[in-house]
């Protein structure tokens, strides 16, 4: 039940259980606000165990609806600080749920006006959720990153030569340098061919996701940003399948991060019939 002045907060969808419901006891979210399962009927004895979904539940916290209304949530995503202890502390939570169990991490401020509003959406899309966990179980999600490092994209030292004019040597070094960048994208994208050939023995899906950009990455030029769905028992595997072929790429920066909860496959990828079209 919520506290007077607050709104539902869900962070994940995941399966009661007793273990974790012993996890949840120890855990808080946003504003140190204790979580809670909120399953599907208020009064879990109206749920006959045996009956499809029985177990779903939302993993849920209260916060105050001063910070979460909608008026108040565009002011604050333009407040930095406000916005990386949210997104902290929404990913510790689902972390923490995914050490334990199968979890469907849910978008970073998903609040509902109470816990009646949040049960009747989870209601909404029990079979869909249900599917995807079934889907998710014993997976966990890895990313895969390269990166071009400053030093490959500066041009090689110049050979000693002829005296030149000022204006030919600037285009030379700029050629130069035309020619080095050319010999690095070169590169990695033998590296991408090679990650996704050596991934695929052990992936059962893929995301890929649009390259880093400022400060995420520092002086270096993220060229490539891959999430993989690993089963549990191949993990070992596809990270040293990787980092063996890192060693053949010397002037890249190749990283695989993780284990990470499925953020990038908690739901089905849309078909492709109902994608939209791209600009022409």
């Amino acid at each position: 039940m919520n506290t007077p002045g607050s709104l539902t907060y869900v962070y994940a969808v995941t399966h009661r259980s007793g273990p974790l419901g012993d996890a949840l006891a120890g855990l808080h979210g946003i504003g140190q606000a204790p979580l809670r399962f909120l399953p599907l009927a208020a009064d879990t004895a109206d749920i006959a165990p045996g009956t499809p979904h029985a177990s779903l539940a939302f993993v849920a916290g209260d916060v105050p609806e001063q910070d979460f209304n909608e008026t108040a949530l565009k002011k604050n995503f333009e407040d930095l600080g406000w916005l990386e202890h949210v997104a902290r502390t929404h990913h510790d939570v689902v972390q923490a749920v995914a050490a334990r169990a199968p979890v469907l991490p849910l978008r970073m401020a998903t609040v509902y006006q109470d816990d009646h509003r949040a049960r009747q959406a989870l209601s909404a899309q029990q079979a869909v959720f249900t599917q995807r966990l079934d889907q998710l179980r014993a997976h966990t999600e890895y990313g895969v990153k390269i990166y071009l490092t400053p030093d490959t994209t500066e041009p090689p030292p110049a050979a000693p030569a002829p005296p030149a004019s000022p204006g030919k040597a600037y285009l030379e070094a700029r050629r130069a340098q035309r020619h080095s960048r050319d010999a690095v994208y070169q590169q990695a994208e033998q590296a991408a061919e090679t990650i996704e050939a050596l991934a695929s023995r052990h992936a059962t899906q893929r995301v890929r996701h649009a390259p880093q950009r400022g400060e995420l990455t520092g002086p270096q030029e993220n060229v490539l940003n891959d999430a993989y769905l690993i089963p549990d028992d191949q993990a070992g595997q596809f990270q040293a399948a990787i980092a063996d072929a890192a060693r053949s790429f010397p002037g890249l920066r190749i990283e695989v991060t993780g284990p990470w909860a499925p953020y990038s496959f908690a739901m089905p990828a849309p078909d492709p019939a109902d994608a939209p079209e791209p600009p022409r």
